[in-house]
């Protein structure tokens, strides 16, 4: 039987440090510790070379239960819907006008914080329903 892995979710972006700070908020997850033998991520970014400086920045669960989020900067833009997107869970167990009461009053928390609203997919046969939105910089992600 194979062991169990962490997981670390990786968003390719422009600005690294502000699309984290957003998901920070989403989720509740922090902004780890520098590294050691440095007070604040702004020294160690300026121990770097400059054509580093602000490349990549990352967020935690502070509680551990979730997966690492790390964001790297990329010269190309996004240009295509993503392949993989999250789930912020936010409608679990609920139904009906319960379940788009609690995904609206979500995305208006959100929409202050960067995010846009792209669509709401209303429930059918199979499933219920969710919020399509998107990030900072354009990633999409489901309210669910």
């Amino acid at each position: 039987m194979p062991t169990v892995k962490q997981v670390q979710v990786t968003f390719d972006c422009a600005q690294p440090e502000r699309v984290a700070r957003f998901w920070c908020e989403v989720l509740g997850y922090v902004v780890p510790p520098a590294p050691p033998g440095f007070d604040s991520w702004d020294d160690f970014n300026a121990s770097l070379p400059a054509d580093k400086q602000d490349s990549a920045f990352a967020c935690v669960d502070p509680t551990g239960a979730g997966p690492r989020l790390f964001f790297q900067r990329v010269p190309e833009g996004k240009v295509v819907k993503n392949r993989v997107h999250l789930d912020v869970r936010v409608g679990t167990g609920l139904v009906g006008e319960e379940r788009l009461a609690a995904l609206e009053a979500e995305c208006a928390r959100l929409l202050p914080l960067g995010a846009t609203r792209v669509r709401l997919l209303t429930a059918d046969e199979e499933n219920e329903s969710c919020l399509v939105m998107q990030d900072v910089e354009g990633n999409e992600f489901c309210l669910d």
